[in-house]
């Protein structure tokens, strides 16, 4: 007598959403999960061309700051505060003699990496409410006028005319960074946090003002 067992359903595989629970997607400090998602297949030619429409975007926001304009908090990067910091660095060489180009091209990146990381933990030791990165963001990007102010100094061997745009630079660099921080809610310590900021841009503008020019 033989007896025949009925078949049992077989499970069901794991669904897309169920692995994607298990597994999710790295996320990518800066770049929204969306953007994340969306961007995992394409080009690198793409990517590169996208985060440098994203470098001018921000770039023109620094040179005409716009009322409540928090792109640069909100998309933070450090690419274009390293781009703009390489620059400076180039330039400053170029004039500098040359025994000491090499120790002046150093010293930029340490002045502007570790004076931009001293003034973030300041902001955000009194309280502040924009995040370290976002701070750091913010200052690296704001010296761009102080960037275009030493190429325009490469040609003026006048110091007269050099304190005056350089000058105008460090003012524009200044306010700038005070408007995009300008939330960061510190009430009465708020001079604490702009002090150091004057001092940071104050710095690289001198560096700036005492370059050499190629006339002279």
């Amino acid at each position: 007598m033989s007896t025949t067992y009925g078949s049992y359903p077989q499970p069901a595989p794991p669904s897309a959403s169920a692995s994607s629970s298990i597994n999710p997607p790295a996320f990518h400090p800066g770049i929204p999960q969306a953007a994340a998602l969306d961007t995992l297949d394409e080009p690198v030619s793409a990517t590169l061309m996208r985060d440098l429409r994203a470098i001018r975007t921000k770039l023109a926001q620094v040179l005409v700051p716009r009322a409540h304009s928090r792109a640069l908090l909100r998309d933070w990067d450090l690419w274009g505060p390293l781009l703009l910091c390489l620059a400076l660095a180039i330039r400053l060489g170029i004039t500098a003699p040359q025994d000491q180009s090499a120790a002046v091209f150093t010293g930029i990146f340490v002045i502007i990496w570790f004076g931009a990381a001293v003034v973030a933990l300041n902001s955000t030791l009194l309280g502040g409410k924009v995040s370290f990165y976002q701070s750091v963001c913010v200052l690296g990007y704001c010296i761009f006028p102080l960037v275009l102010a030493s190429v325009v100094s490469l040609f003026v061997p006048y110091v007269v005319f050099r304190f005056v745009f350089v000058g105008a630079a460090f003012t524009w660099s200044t306010y700038a960074s005070m408007g995009f921080l300008d939330n960061v809610s510190l009430n009465n310590r708020r001079v604490l946090a702009v002090y150091p900021i004057f001092l940071f841009y104050f710095i690289i503008a001198w560096m700036v003002l005492i370059s050499k020019s190629l006339f002279g």
